[in-house]
């Protein structure tokens, strides 16, 4: 499959650039229309972009596998800025995690971006995914798209218009195409452990982890 269909994939990749009133919303409603969206990152190198096929929704302080639970720090600081802020952190002492910030300023809320389909700069997402073995496994997972799509660090709290990273329109996704699970990874101790956050375009072969 690898480099296949690149051009197939192509479709709803020029659209226009998500306004912050888009993501003023609740967070569970920012999540499901995320689903079908570009996320797409421009560096020296070029341009990569992926369609959005499984998200999860962070409610803000009250649920306990949210950042924000901690309170206002360092780390959290991002997310309680402006709708439409882009909220990037590291994990597990290896991977990058990026995130659209929601609802109102100081109403600390996001959406994790779990996994895209790639669309556009498959060569410079091989070139960052050397151990991938198939375009499937270049963006299935949180960490794994960042670093196909170049996104790290740098880019926490920026703002998803600047056009250094953006979230396009694309192709909606029908609400029969949409399955609604727990999110993952959540410790198994969290009171938030079974909340049903995480959106998933159900037959895309692109998932973190397969819906069964």
């Amino acid at each position: 499959m690898r480099r296949a269909a690149q051009s197939a994939r192509r479709r709803g990749a020029d659209g226009a650039v998500l306004a912050p009133r888009f993501y003023a919303r609740e967070t569970e409603t920012v999540a499901r229309d995320l689903l079908g969206c570009i996320l797409e990152c421009r560096s020296r190198r070029g341009v990569a972009s992926g369609r959005i096929v499984e998200t999860e929704a962070y409610l803000g302080e009250h649920d306990a596998a949210c950042h924000a639970a901690a309170g206002r720090t360092r780390r959290t600081e991002t997310l309680f800025g402006p709708p439409g802020t882009f909220y990037v952190y590291f994990t597990y002492g290896m991977h990058w995690c990026c995130n659209a910030v929601t609802r109102p300023e100081g109403l600390a809320s996001a959406v994790l971006i779990r996994a895209v389909e790639p669309i556009r700069g498959l060569d410079l997402m091989w070139s960052r995914r050397e151990r991938a073995k198939r375009d499937r496994d270049l963006t299935s997972g949180p960490g794994k798209l960042c670093a196909a799509l170049d996104i790290d660090g740098r880019h926490n709290g920026t703002s998803l218009q600047s056009g250094l990273v953006t979230i396009r329109a694309g192709r909606p996704v029908a609400d029969t195409d949409v399955v609604i699970t727990p999110r993952i990874g959540i410790n198994e101790n969290n009171a938030a452990l079974d909340w049903l956050l995480r959106w998933c375009v159900a037959e895309s072969p692109f998932l973190s982890r397969r819906v069964r």
